[in-house]
């Protein structure tokens, strides 16, 4: 069985096939280029750096190619990182399939659709009942592939449906202990506040943001695709139902300067905007643990403002997730 990459121990030599998930060119102090590179499978990504990097490097090492690595295992500013000592292109007879250096979410499409009809059903307000199906409808496949990120939090294939299913578990469970909560409001924010990244990035391999979400970003890109759905179902946009839909979406940054454009005026928005948060830090803070050893703490996560996490010797969480289901 091939060694993946994080089974790999400081300063322990890496001699395999990975995936260039990213493979940026850059300029070096000496005024030379090279490649910062990150390297994927289905254990997650450690960066590297090309030194010296000719046009012919360049033109062959792009992201979502295979290469077969030889390297140290080393750890820079906290964080993991390769020491590239060799590295090509495969070759015929080699590994090829980009899928099999991909993650995916712990659930497969099937189950997370059964899931997520679940709470469809029970948003009652006819409005945002009709908008939740057709967008679900017009961006089906991709989101149920795409990641939740680029890098951060969810950034695996199905990462952006599971993400959501997640939130929508949180939901229900502030729901049932608050009962003043618009049930129907909050799972139809939840299901629509990153549907927009199926238009923001490319896809689930080599994740890179499109034009639009460079420049515009999916909060707006899917309020769009809200006013557009009101105006192919004969929706009145500006009625007040629609209008706070759209503000559960607009707000769900929390703050202006996290790309919201508004803040959260409505209980409801403020809710999904505190769920968000939790269920990407945990999820960023459990990949962390789960790549390192007890009694030591995990590489810094930029994310969550630099800072690295114990891992304790003693763990007593039981059980794991069906897969299967």
């Amino acid at each position: 069985m091939a060694k993946k990459l994080f089974d790999y121990q400081l300063d322990e030599t890496v001699d395999g096939f990975f995936l260039l998930k990213d493979a940026e060119v850059r300029i070096a102090k000496n005024g030379k280029k090279f490649l910062a590179i990150n390297f994927q499978d289905t254990s997650g990504e450690i960066s590297g750096k090309f030194w010296d990097a000719s046009e012919q490097d360049v033109a062959h090492f792009q992201a979502g190619r295979i290469v077969h690595l030889k390297g140290k295992r080393e750890n820079y500013q906290g964080n993991p990182q390769i020491k590239i000592q060799q590295m090509r292109l495969t070759q015929p007879g080699e590994p090829q399939d980009v899928q099999q250096f991909v993650e995916h979410a712990p659930m497969n499409v099937a189950a997370m659709e059964e899931e997520l009809n679940q709470f469809v059903f029970e948003i009652t307000e006819p409005n945002w009942n009709r908008i939740v199906r057709h967008l679900l409808s017009h961006f089906h496949d991709a989101f149920f592939s795409y990641p939740a990120a680029k890098k951060n939090h969810h950034a695996f294939a199905g990462g952006l449906a599971f993400h959501t299913l997640s939130i929508l578990r949180l939901a229900k469970s502030v729901a049932d202990e608050y009962p003043h909560v618009n049930r129907s409001l909050l799972y139809a924010g939840a299901i629509l506040h990153d549907m927009g990244k199926t238009i923001e990035m490319s896809g689930p391999v080599s994740t890179t943001y499109t034009l639009a979400g460079n420049l515009v970003g999916h909060i707006v890109l899917i309020d769009e695709q809200i006013v557009k759905a009101c105006q192919q179902l004969k929706i009145d946009d500006q009625a007040e139902s629609v209008l706070i839909l759209r503000h559960m979406i607009l707000a769900h940054h929390g703050l202006l300067e996290y790309g919201s454009p508004v803040r959260p005026h409505v209980m409801e928005a403020e809710i999904l905007h505190e769920l968000d948060e939790l269920d990407a830090s945990i999820q960023m803070m459990q990949t962390s643990i789960e790549h390192a050893e007890p009694g030591s703490f995990t590489e810094r996560i930029f994310a969550m403002d630099g800072r690295n996490f114990y891992r304790p010797t003693h763990d007593d969480t039981k059980g794991e997730l069906d897969t299967d289901k």
